[in-house]
């Protein structure tokens, strides 16, 4: 997750903080060093990669930024130079802000015990970063824990929905987290930029909207925050409480059917693949809910995103995991229409639709399936 966490902010869309660049200072004391070090940041559009000659311990890095940038600093101790530097989990780096002002570095000896003092931004960062490692902890616990259980003789395996119910709370505590960061620092960059990585690939408007809303000034004035409000407009489409929008596409025998054929019913709208291994791990759970509500007003859509050569492992795994329901696609992959309609970003993913076409919950996984449909259905 840290990792994660970390490539969404280095691949952010490179736009403005601030029009007029800020200096910035970073001073370090790393006991006794003698080598080069190197510092890569980014500067508007550029790379930046700037280096310094540690001297008894002592370097310095000057320069100016538009707005705060992720940056990674990296000891050459063997003095192989920019193009041979190792960045792999074995170089001895930093990954920190730059931001304008003065920023201390110290450590007895390496950049991987580096202590930053002066600079908000990376006290912020810290924060973040205990919110990640603390669910990958608890994540990690968790899978060593179920493969100790699944190799001991006397305990009864855990049922995948349990295990997924465990994630589910270590998710819902990172979110709540995340989103309490946010809250507590609307002023900070780093707010904007854990706004863009709360919701994942399919942000819930409803909800980022008024975290977006209660940023600073400042903050909400920046390109990067009106590009990210673009991106919620158009995710209202398929927001909770929009109405699902129409379309046509052919079923396994060629045949055209269209979403709105189906007012009337709750419908399930479920993007899947057979190349998907989650989606086929999830398949077992929509079965037991059609099988249950199917005589209830409540029916499913597959939409899958296999390729035009794969057709038959489409039709193959419709009939493997006795997906009873209607069965769309266009075999385009990720370009499938209905896919792009509905912006999905990754499978599996779902849309539960009422009988006036109104969309009223997604992403309904595992038990939450059927706990919605009992909502809704009743639990007879």
């Amino acid at each position: 997750m840290k990792k994660l966490l970390l490539l969404l902010v280095l691949l952010l869309p490179i736009l403005a903080f601030a029009q007029i660049p800020q200096p910035f200072n970073v001073v370090g004391k790393f006991g006794s060093l003698n080598a080069k070090v190197y510092l890569g940041y980014q500067l508007g559009s550029n790379k930046i990669l700037d280096s310094a000659q540690s001297v008894n311990g002592s370097f310095q890095f000057k320069g100016d930024l538009i707005y705060p940038s992720a940056a990674i600093l990296i000891i050459d101790y063997k003095g192989v130079g920019s193009d041979k530097l190792d960045l792999g989990n074995n170089a001895d780096k930093l990954i920190f802000y730059l931001d304008k002002g003065i920023i201390n570095l110290t450590s007895p000896d390496s950049a991987y015990k580096t202590q930053i003092t002066g600079s908000p931004i990376n006290d912020q960062y810290k924060k973040l970063m205990a919110i990640e490692e603390d669910a990958s902890r608890r994540t990690n616990k968790m899978m060593i824990d179920e493969v100790k259980a699944a190799t001991d003789t006397t305990r009864q395996g855990t049922h995948p929905n349990e295990i997924q119910g465990k994630l589910k709370v270590i998710q819902a505590d990172r979110h709540n987290a995340l989103k309490n960061f946010i809250l507590a620092n609307p002023d900070s960059y780093l707010s904007l930029l854990t706004l863009s990585s709360l919701g994942g690939p399919s942000p819930d408007p409803n909800e980022i909207e008024p975290l977006l809303d209660g940023l600073s000034k400042d903050l909400r004035e920046t390109e990067t925050a009106r590009t990210f409000r673009d991106a919620l407009e158009k995710l209202k489409a398929t927001a909770n409480g929009a109405m699902a929008p129409d379309f046509e596409q052919a079923d396994t025998l060629g045949h055209k059917v269209r979403l709105s054929s189906f007012r009337g019913k709750y419908v399930l709208l479920d993007f899947w693949a057979s190349w998907c291994a989650p989606c086929r791990q999830e398949n077992p759970n929509i079965v037991n809910a059609y099988n249950r509500f199917k005589n209830k007003n409540f029916t499913v859509i597959g939409i899958s995103l296999d390729r035009l050569d794969g057709e038959f492992n489409w039709l193959n795994a419709i009939r493997n995991d006795h997906l009873e329901w209607t069965q769309l696609s266009d075999l385009k992959f990720w370009n499938n229409a209905v896919a792009q309609l509905y912006l999905v970003q990754s499978i599996p993913k779902n849309f539960l639709i009422d009988p006036t076409g109104k969309i009223i919950a997604q992403d309904l996984r595992g038990d939450d399936l059927q706990t919605e449909l009992e909502t809704v259905l009743g639990k007879n």
